[in-house]
């Protein structure tokens, strides 16, 4: 028996986070009508529960490419849509020659500006800090402001670019729906079925309830963090996002550099509880004042529900030390959980003509996916 369609569309989007929300604003730029389904009430996943830190500088190669394209565009609809949004770089602190020698080399591998070395005072004086010991009671000894690199507040700007999309013509948001699959043309839902040229599937970590075989090939596996939201030290206001050592052994434009090797020898002799939880030690600071400190990070299949409080314990004392305060009061503790695979950065994959699968397998999400979005759809139109 034939149904009726519920909808009838250009483009349907699998997936409000903001993989997804890129795919359905792209889709709109080139005029297209778009329909975004999400099984969810509003995004709780990923895209909700991360710094809300465009790492822009500390990329190479194409993803620098893709997250100097979702830079501008976070700018844009920022603009369009009115939520929060700053210009303000990041800082890289170091706590040892070590980690100012990848700074030092990052530096002089870029172009003028791009990343800009700071003495230890000078670093102190952007953190708003008077003292400046790090956890092992190392002096903070120098850093580096990374130009590029751009906030927004994750809890307000998925739901405003969700909202600001929901209000332009041709489109058409159907929250609490699930996904079944989609062949010619036809996508089945837990609503009925939708009429689409082209369906794009964007549900990160659970690719694997839709797709195992997929999700096994690419070896995607869910990546857990533990995150906090603390008060801020009396005064503090800090533009940038906050890196630290750990955080030069996670992203690219780090890693690559010849220093790097050292630094992460010394942290598996000065830090190694850092290193065993893979900490990539940084905060963020809301528009509200309250910091995102975090994380940790673990894989697995499928993610186990539980904080282990030694790991929050450990990532909050060493937000302290940086800051030079005794400790930090926690207002929210949180998993955020993210798809991730030791094959690429992200996956896009046409499972048959007019149904593609994207997802980022790494924790770029929001620095990349609006850059990844307009290849995808480029390709596609």
């Amino acid at each position: 028996m034939t149904t009726t369609p519920i909808a009838a569309c250009d483009v349907l989007v699998v997936g409000a986070g903001i993989v997804g929300l890129a795919h359905a604003v792209d889709a709109v730029s080139r005029g297209l009508s778009v329909v975004v389904i999400d099984r969810d009430a509003w995004a709780v996943g990923a895209s909700v529960r991360n710094f809300g830190h465009c790492c822009v500088t500390a990329q190479s190669g194409e993803l620098l490419e893709l997250a100097q394209v979702s830079r501008e565009r976070w700018l844009h609809y920022s603009g369009l849509a009115g939520f929060f949004s700053i210009e303000s770089g990041a800082i890289a602190v170091a706590v040892n020659d070590r980690e100012l020698d990848v700074l030092i080399e990052l530096a002089e591998s870029r172009e003028p500006g791009q990343v800009r070395l700071l003495d230890a005072q000078g670093t102190r004086d952007r953190l708003s800090v008077a003292a400046a010991t790090s956890g092992n009671g190392s002096a903070i000894v120098g850093g580096a402001v990374l130009r590029d690199d751009l906030r927004v507040d994750p809890r307000e700007a998925v739901s405003s670019l969700a909202a600001w999309l929901a209000d332009q013509p041709g489109v058409t948001f159907l929250w609490q729906t699930s996904f079944f699959g989609a062949t010619d043309g036809v996508a089945d839902t837990s609503r009925g079925t939708i009429r689409a040229e082209q369906t794009i599937v964007c549900v990160g970590h659970d690719l694997d309830y839709l797709y195992p075989g997929l999700a096994l090939r690419h070896e995607i596996r869910r990546c857990g963090l533990q995150m906090a939201r603390v008060e801020a030290p009396p005064g503090l206001r800090i533009g940038e996002a906050v890196l630290t050592g750990t955080s030069m052994l996670r992203y690219p434009a780090f890693t690559e550099t010849a220093a790097a090797g050292a630094l992460r020898t010394h942290l598996g002799s000065a830090e190694p509880a850092l290193l065993e939880i893979d900490a990539n030690l940084m905060f963020t600071q809301r528009p509200d004042g309250t910091l995102i400190v975090g994380d940790s990070h673990r894989y697995d299949v499928s993610m186990p529900p539980f904080l282990a409080e030694q790991t929050s314990g450990l990532l909050l004392d060493r937000a302290a030390a940086v800051l030079g305060v005794e400790s930090l009061r926690v207002l929210e503790r949180w998993q955020g959980v993210y798809a991730s695979s030791p094959q690429h950065p992200y996956l896009v994959h046409e499972l048959r003509p007019g149904v593609t699968v994207v997802t980022v397998t790494s924790g770029v999400g929001m620095t990349i996916s609006l850059g990844l979005a307009r290849k995808v759809m480029g390709a596609l139109y």
